[in-house]
């Protein structure tokens, strides 16, 4: 069972970096929605809040679509670590391509919203590839002895996401942003590229897990 505890150690890591980088949705890109987005298009006026709808909006309507794949790939699917190396990879993505408007139009000028669409759309495709494997896996990975302890591991992911944003969302600002946006979204690509090289040991150490 140390192997399996192991294997559960650079899981946790990748998804506590997903979920500070999904939660910021409510935090940052609502206050980029707020303030650095163009809300008036083609004569409707937007509301920066509706914004928040497109994370469940995005999961109603591709969580289907991954369901349906990872049963049309059934043995070939992905793994479960490379399949948080995916969500990270996504998220990082997420991030990045919120530098691609700050480039193109400054940082005080307002943007189109299809930057935020695609933002939200991207963290969303990275959810689902981490986010349903991740309390099945901890629910495998728990010894016997300490299943309910173990559940709580996963539900403290997101706990230390919350608290890590808590310090780096200080450093946001429109002045920042590429900063901001490249240097999340950059680390959370690398751990992906990471995670993904160990892989194969981390499916060891999981010892026929799936």
């Amino acid at each position: 069972m140390a192997g399996s505890s192991l294997a559960y150690i650079p899981l946790f890591i990748a998804a506590t970096m997903f979920w500070a980088i999904q939660e910021q949705g409510a935090i940052i890109l609502a206050s980029y929605a707020d303030q650095r987005t163009q809300l008036k298009l083609a004569g409707l006026e937007l509301q920066s809040s509706w914004f928040q709808s497109l994370n469940p909006i995005y999961i109603v309507l591709l969580a289907p679509v991954f369901a349906w794949l990872w049963i049309k790939l059934n043995s070939r699917q992905p793994s479960t670590a490379n399949k948080f190396a995916i969500g990270l990879l996504f998220a990082g993505l997420s991030f990045l391509v919120m530098i691609i408007p700050a480039y193109i139009h400054g940082t005080e000028s307002l943007v189109s919203p299809m930057w935020l669409a695609i933002s939200f759309l991207l963290v969303v495709i990275g959810e689902l590839c981490l986010s349903p494997v991740g309390l099945s896996i901890t629910t495998k990975l728990a010894p016997a002895a300490f299943s309910a302890q173990t559940m709580s591991l996963w539900f403290l992911t997101s706990a230390a996401a919350q608290a890590i944003n808590a310090q780096i969302v200080r450093l946001y600002n429109p002045k920042t942003e590429i900063i901001y946006f490249g240097a999340i979204g950059g680390l959370s690509i690398i751990l992906s590229v990471i995670l993904y090289f160990m892989a194969p040991r981390i499916q060891v150490l999981m010892k026929g897990i799936k």
